[in-house]
């Protein structure tokens, strides 16, 4: 895909990253957690964020309460 985007197209996409940082910054975390996990983790890494994945969920679980 070495195609260039049409100018319109790149300026709508500088458009949309411009006021959408947060959600850009949200996709770049969970795909960073994602490859970690697929890629890097250890058992002992995989434990450990099993319980904190555990303990994130409690509390989400308690704030809808």
């Amino acid at each position: 895909m070495t195609d260039k985007l049409p100018e319109s197209r790149a300026k709508a996409n500088e458009k949309w990253n411009d006021n959408n940082k947060e959600r850009m910054r949200y996709l770049r975390s969970r795909s960073s957690a994602k490859s970690f996990i697929n890629n890097r983790a250890t058992f002992d890494d995989i434990k450990e964020l099993r319980e904190l994945l555990n303990a994130r969920e409690n509390n989400l679980k308690n704030d809808d309460k």
